[in-house]
């Protein structure tokens, strides 16, 4: 029985019983329902590396609490280990042998943990994109960053970011940076002269408006003026003035986490307000906020009639997408960056809460202070559940793979 390859065994058990279990990757981050005109495409090479790519993306898309849990629960079993396994070994050592070698151990696990997050966080690797059905459905990210950003990856540049949002299956990213429109203006000088060819990179700014971090979008190129010398606040007053312009009002956007109760919503045509606000944030405290409080988002949207977007909020860490946000703007696909940058602000302010449709990849909510310690075991079988039949066809090859190095192994040690 001990020569069995349990751990193997296990793990093939459970992705064929997730099989029975299955659910669709993406979904309808509003209601959790099936989204009929898109998929998560998986590439060739996001095929190949099936189990480390399900495993990096579910890291990368894990809330504050979840990170903190997932920490926790693998010290944890590195103690159990240690005690089942390796605890009388290493009490029947001197003392001093005994203290290097329990310290030996907690470094390397140490620098393991650390490596498996340094993996996820920086090594470049294939992405899930997102596939629409329709020529006339647009994805966009309303919320990214670059290096200009004093919180931004120091070589993250605005070509980093089209190539990023391109893997991930958007059609459009808005790069609303802290305080400068450098990145922005890079962008949009690169940008292809007709859209569908490419990624377009279009101008926003992340600014600070009735305390609440909000991105206005356009802000240099239309709105010039209604930020402070600093490019920091909002000059209120200079936003009503631009707001007086009926069909040409500065879209605000709410993004999270933020205090909800302090969202100041447009109350119509040539008012002044949030016209938009994210229902999920890629960052980790903003997925915490979305989880948590997406009753309370959905609410505001819901009364204001005001657009829920996603923004991924990437500043070059990690490599999976968390939500898409989709648009159907027919000819899109032909037109000049201005066109499609004004009609996105039109569908904005006059869609209100049916301007858009946000998609969000599938991670198990375990933000619920009952279901935190359960973090691990949840999360790791609503990743199997998504998995496609192609994904558990690589897994359960990794598998047999591993599990015949290992026996060759132990035969040239015998």
């Amino acid at each position: 029985m001990r020569g069995l390859p349990w751990f193997a065994l296990v793990t093939a058990t459970l992705l064929a019983l997730s099989a029975v279990w299955a659910i669709d990757p993406i979904r309808d981050a509003a209601t959790g329902g099936a989204v009929a005109e898109a998929t998560l495409d998986r590439s060739t090479g996001y095929l190949l590396i099936a189990p480390i790519s399900a495993i990096l993306d579910t890291i990368t898309l894990l809330s504050v609490r979840q990170h903190v849990a997932l920490v926790v629960t693998l010290v944890l079993g590195w103690v159990v280990w240690w005690w089942v396994s390796r605890r009388e070994r290493d009490l029947a050592l001197p003392s001093n042998r005994r203290v290097v070698r329990i310290g030996a151990r907690v470094g390397i696990a140490l620098v393991m943990l650390l490596g498996l997050y340094a993996v996820a966080l920086m090594v470049p690797r294939p992405m899930a994109a997102l596939q629409k059905d329709a020529l006339a459905i647009v994805a966009v990210d309303f919320h990214a960053h670059t290096k200009y950003s004093h919180d931004g990856r120091w070589n993250w540049e605005p070509e980093d970011v089209r190539r990023w949002h391109r893997k991930a299956g958007f059609d459009v990213a808005y790069i609303s940076d802290h305080r400068t429109f450098e990145g922005a203006r890079e962008g949009w000088a690169n940008n292809p002269t007709q859209s569908g060819t490419e990624t377009l990179l279009l101008p926003a700014i992340e600014a600070v408006w009735q305390g609440e971090h909000v991105n206005i979008l356009d802000a240099d190129r239309m709105y010039q003026g209604i930020l402070d010398p600093a490019l920091r606040d909002v000059d209120t007053e200079a936003l009503k003035l631009a707001s007086l312009v009926q069909g040409n009002e500065p879209v605000l956007i709410e993004t999270i986490p933020g205090n909800l109760s302090k969202v100041v919503t447009a109350k119509g045509r040539g008012t002044a307000g949030v016209r938009a606000i994210e229902l999920i944030d890629g960052a980790p405290r903003g997925l915490a906020q979305s989880r948590q409080q997406r009753a309370r988002i959905l609410d505001i949207a819901d009364s204001a009639n005001i657009a829920l977007v996603a923004g991924s909020d990437n500043h070059g860490w990690g490599h999976a997408a968390s939500a898409w946000t989709m648009l159907i703007l027919p000819g899109w696909r032909a037109a000049p960056p201005e066109e499609v940058s004004r009609a996105i602000s039109g569908m904005l302010r006059s869609g209100g809460r049916g301007a858009t449709r946000v998609v969000e990849r599938y991670v198990a909510n375990t933000d619920a202070p009952v279901l935190v310690p359960f973090t691990v075991p949840m999360v790791a079988w609503g990743m199997l559940r998504t998995l496609s039949v192609d994904e558990r066809v690589v897994w359960l090859a990794w598998i047999a793979a591993l599990v015949l190095l290992a026996r060759v192994r132990g035969m040239r040690r015998r």
